[in-house]
């Protein structure tokens, strides 16, 4: 053990001349453990929240799509270039365009997506999403010599908006108009509703609706037969990496989106609210820091003459900072071990046992998702020791200031 080291443990060690002293350490090392705690349990929450609204995103949508398919050739050449990229496992042709749902006197804007589920299922997660009814209703049967008609299924909320229900039929209104004998009239087509989906993401369930895909061709006016083509791909983190490629390959003609681009803004927001609840939470470990200073500076005073023997006895002023630096180093130490194990503790409580119950109407979530990163502890733990090693700095100088001879004879 070295000098400096066994002085700064004699001095933690040491009887303390009044409570107030005893204190002001505990509450150093208290709020270091608090601060850490907080950190790591609300940055673990809301990697939950993330990474939850992540997966539902991926499951409503593609890994990487490609727009612009204009023609039939168009749609053979990006089908081609996406089976010839080695990242890509699966791709799916659709149709996608906004329409008018009408049901009686009520209407609302909507996305109609168009698709092949059996291939489409191939590059997401819908099949699994569907809470009602089937997606084999959306191919029109003929029935006993009728046409029947074409199906839809809808998102939970927007069924829900327009009291709809499996079975109910609906006008769809295309933006397009066509020519009549009575003028230019805006396209009307009728389908049934086959089934209701819960993706789990309110931006999805609220606004869109999926249907055939020649059916959907059919009704927007699309020749090509779909307006772009959906890829799933073998590993998502070669999202952006496969995107740049294709783009160049394509051209700017057929715009390659990852799903991250699609929902830049909501990821963004994201991120933003975990920085700045990392700088606000900081701020709990940098008065527990002030209280380590405040507590150095108060053993700097106490201690002035066996400092100053110290200093007659040879120590250096290296030496006697150094005393301070490790003593607030192990103040700071211990609160950042016992708040990160007070911060593993409460993520475990809060994702085994359901303290906090969410409304599920309004998250899709009856328990707070918890996921604890690696390099979020360590980041917290980084923070924590070296604001800590920061409160000894000034205390240090000042101690090494400490005049010997003045020290033995007034201290």
């Amino acid at each position: 053990m070295s000098f400096e080291l066994f002085i700064a443990w004699r001095y933690l060690k040491a009887e303390r001349k009044g409570l107030f002293a005893v204190v002001t350490t505990s509450i150093g090392v208290a709020g270091v453990m608090v601060g850490v705690a907080a950190l790591i349990t609300t940055l673990s929450v809301m990697n939950g929240f993330q990474t939850d609204i992540q997966k539902k995103v991926i499951g409503a949508q593609a890994h990487l799509t490609v727009y612009g398919a204009h023609s039939a050739a168009d749609l053979d050449r990006v089908s081609a270039a996406l089976r010839e990229d080695p990242d890509v496992a699966a791709t799916a042709p659709f149709v996608m365009g906004q329409a008018i749902l009408t049901v009686g006197e009520r209407t609302i804007g909507m996305v109609l997506k168009g698709l092949d589920p059996e291939r489409e299922f191939q590059v997401n997660s819908l099949s699994a999403s569907l809470s009602e009814g089937s997606w084999k209703g959306l191919k029109p049967v003929e029935a006993k010599g009728k046409p029947a008609l074409p199906g839809i299924v809808l998102g939970e909320e927007l069924a829900r908006a327009m009291g709809l229900w499996v079975g109910a039929q609906v006008v769809l209104v295309s933006p397009k108009s066509v020519a009549t004998p009575l003028g230019m009239m805006p396209k009307m087509q009728k389908f049934e509703v086959k089934g209701l989906l819960h993706t789990g993401y309110y931006e999805y369930d609220s606004t869109t609706g999926y249907a055939d895909l020649d059916a959907a061709a059919r009704f927007f006016g699309v020749e090509a037969g779909a307006t772009g083509v959906g890829a799933r791909l073998g590993e998502l983190g070669r999202a952006q990496a496969a995107a740049r490629r294709l783009q160049t390959k394509l051209g700017p003609a057929h715009p390659v989106r990852t799903y991250s681009d699609m929902n830049r803004t909501l990821f963004a927001a994201l991120k933003l609210e975990k920085a700045v609840m990392f700088i606000i939470l900081t701020l709990i470990t940098l008065v527990a820091s002030l209280n380590i200073a405040s507590t150095l500076i108060l053993r700097s005073v106490e201690k002035t003459k066996d400092i100053g023997l110290l200093k007659a006895m040879g120590a250096t002023p290296r030496q006697v900072r150094r005393i301070f630096w490790i003593e607030g180093s192990i103040i700071g130490g211990a609160g950042v071990a016992m708040g990160l194990a007070l911060g593993l503790l409460l993520c475990w409580i809060i994702w085994r046992y359901p303290i906090v119950e969410l409304p599920g109407d309004i998250y899709y979530l009856s328990r707070v998702p918890v996921a604890v990163e690696l390099s979020d502890v360590l980041v917290v733990m980084a923070m924590g020791v070296l604001l800590s090693l920061l409160a000894t700095v000034y205390p240090a100088f000042r101690a090494a200031k400490v005049n010997p001879v003045e020290a033995i004879h007034y201290g």
